[in-house]
């Protein structure tokens, strides 16, 4: 169902985020919205109040405020908070960000009408993904609508991510209790090349086995940004 990746339970992403203020090293943030997102959005697939649940460092949260939605951005390091805080501020977009479990949600009970999951999904063991599918299902309102992207199976064997999520395993665990209208697979603009990548997770986690010929073979965008592999699903709450 899942394909274990690199394991991440020994890092302090709370640490990671406070080290890097100021500068761009997450892999996840490329300092814009998700290109795949803005699709998305672009295309009405937003609406009411929207949830950015593992929200980083907010830039999928602050696109979506500025296109005219409410939007409150949950993640667990309060330092990613901080500075998105910052950041939305700067641009002088208004979005409310809070630290929250996102296996738990406690306080959003019944509120949203949209959420976006960007790169959390697959952070998470499979006992936590049915802990949080069923805080989601919590969260929102009847008929809400929910859109994951997570890094799939189709990534070669050392890509850096928790786990490489298969489609069965989203059909049996979201399925389970929403209803999938979408499930294909896109790609995932990351903010580093694949060295850059390589350099941070031979940082991070030093005993890891990296590939690095198969990171150089994955696409990349016209700045040499590896163009990771994953699924968008998109289901409704009944």
């Amino acid at each position: 169902m899942t394909d274990q990746g690199i394991d991440l339970k020994d890092v302090d992403f709370e640490q990671w985020y406070r080290d890097s203020a100021g500068s761009t090293t997450m892999p996840w943030d490329i300092g814009a919205p998700q290109p795949a997102l803005v699709e998305l959005e672009s295309a009405g697939e937003f609406g009411g109040e929207v949830l950015d649940v593992g929200c980083g460092l907010g830039e999928n949260s602050i696109f979506l405020a500025s296109r005219g939605h409410r939007v409150t951005g949950v993640d667990g390091a309060p330092s990613a908070l901080r500075q998105a805080r910052e950041r939305a501020t700067a641009r002088g977009v208004e979005v409310e960000f809070a630290e929250a479990d996102a296996t738990r949600l406690d306080g959003f009970e019944n509120r949203f009408d949209t959420v976006l999951d960007s790169a959390l999904y697959h952070c998470l063991t499979e006992d936590a993904r049915h802990e949080y599918v069923a805080a989601l299902t919590r969260a929102t309102k009847p008929g809400a609508r929910l859109h994951i992207f997570c890094f799939s199976d189709a990534l070669p064997e050392g890509f850096p991510t928790p786990f490489r999520i298969s489609e069965r395993n989203l059909r049996e665990t979201v399925g389970k209790s929403w209803t999938i209208t979408r499930l294909v697979p896109t790609l995932y603009t990351t903010a580093t090349t694949a060295a850059q990548m390589a350099a941070l997770v031979e940082n991070m986690v030093p005993d890891h086995r990296l590939d690095r010929a198969a990171l150089s073979s994955l696409e990349t965008d016209d700045r040499g940004r590896v163009r990771a592999a994953v699924w968008q699903l998109t289901a409704i709450r009944p």
